[in-house]
């Protein structure tokens, strides 16, 4: 056990919330830490010692996440329907894929990844005036939006802003990623309402099903940054958690880290693929489709070689003000498949997932019949 563990281990009786209050106010996050020069991962951060073995653990799998071609749903019908197969088992199996010939140029995929990097690494001082916990702002920025619910903090910062069905005026975002968080936007919602489509088609649903239940209503973007850390081994970028939407689009850069766990228990890592953008379902969609799409839990390692940059493009509509129910698609029950999960908001379903953080429990069993 390091030194850093053991003196974790004989002070989990301290009090943390003087040290999750000066990080806070600091306004500066997981970077502001690594520019002040620390070469420890302070207490805030640490796993407790039992916690690593099973958190940190990985190994051989035979799990894998596929690589889908989109261009070929503009082929005949048999391609297309090879792609809505493809879709459909990894959406019941994995929850993971990614794909290819998505349509959004890689010119914009760069562009996108450099402008989180700008908002990162301007000056502090700029970057405080957006740095705020109420998630009802068009743009947020802050650091662990659990930190004062987690057990422990994640080697990582983060900004989200809602882009869809509200979007902000161009004066509410930064200017450091402004322009291209707008040409981003559009081009992921097109994307989205196009996987929407085929999953539409999985499910065995009419093309247009999902858009028509507005499950690409929202668009909520989250631009995630994580520094180098000095002891990667001791901590997370993104504990264990599964996501709070109906689809995830993430764009990630060469950094790697990304990991999702299999159904034999394991840690698998997602491999980076040149101009892809991985795609997972979340547990909206799980709740809708009744356990037939399958929201799998993941997590980011912490790494050495950082900074990492993510873009996690969330289809709901997240803190925004809806009334909308939703619950298990009727077309999809039967006698034999009766409701597993009663109707809920997303307003309520994201306040369940906000009080508790990334615990590593999905919120799905709360709402479960």
């Amino acid at each position: 056990m390091s030194t850093a563990q053991s003196g974790h281990s004989a002070e989990q009786s301290h009090d943390r919330l003087p040290e999750l209050k000066s990080f806070d106010e600091s306004k500066l996050g997981v970077k502001g830490l690594v520019d002040s020069g620390v070469t420890r991962v302070p207490r805030m951060f640490v796993r407790r010692p039992d916690d690593l073995p099973a958190e940190l653990g990985s190994g051989t799998s035979k799990f894998s996440i596929p690589v889908i071609d989109l261009a070929r749903v503009k082929g005949d019908e048999a391609c297309r329907d090879e792609v809505v197969q493809e879709v459909r088992r990894a959406s019941e199996t994995s929850g993971f894929f990614q794909v290819l010939n998505h349509g959004i140029p890689e010119r914009v995929l760069e562009a996108m990844k450099d402008g989180v990097r700008r908002f990162f690494e301007q000056d502090g001082e700029i970057k405080k005036a957006y740095y705020t916990r109420d998630v009802t702002r068009k743009f947020v920025y802050n650091s662990n939006f659990d930190l004062y619910t987690a057990a422990v903090a994640n080697w990582r910062d983060t900004f989200f802003c809602y882009m869809a069905p509200h979007p902000p005026r161009p004066d509410e975002l930064p200017e450091s990623c402004r322009d291209i968080l707008i040409e981003y936007s559009k081009q992921v919602m097109d994307l989205g309402l196009r996987l929407l489509e085929l999953l539409s088609e999985a499910l065995g649903l009419t093309l247009n099903y999902l858009k028509e239940m507005d499950c690409g209503k929202g668009l909520v973007v989250i631009g995630h940054y994580y520094p180098p850390c000095p002891e990667p081994g001791l901590t997370l970028g993104t504990s264990k958690h599964s996501d709070n939407d109906f689809l995830t689009v993430l764009l990630q850069d060469d950094v790697g880290g990304l990991q999702v766990l299999s159904d034999d228990g394991l840690w698998v890592d997602v491999p980076v693929v040149p101009g892809a953008l991985v795609v997972n379902i979340g547990d909206l969609l799980q709740l809708i489709t009744n356990d037939r799409f399958k929201s799998v839990e993941h997590r980011v390692r912490a790494n050495w070689a950082g900074p990492r940059i993510s873009v996690a493009c969330f289809f709901s509509t997240s803190f925004q003000p809806s009334d909308k129910v939703f619950g298990p698609i009727p077309e999809l029950l039967s006698a034999d498949n009766p409701p597993i999960y009663k109707s809920t908001t997303i307003n309520k379903y994201l306040t369940y997932f906000a009080e508790h953080g990334l615990d590593g429990n999905s919120p799905l069993q709360h709402f479960k019949l």
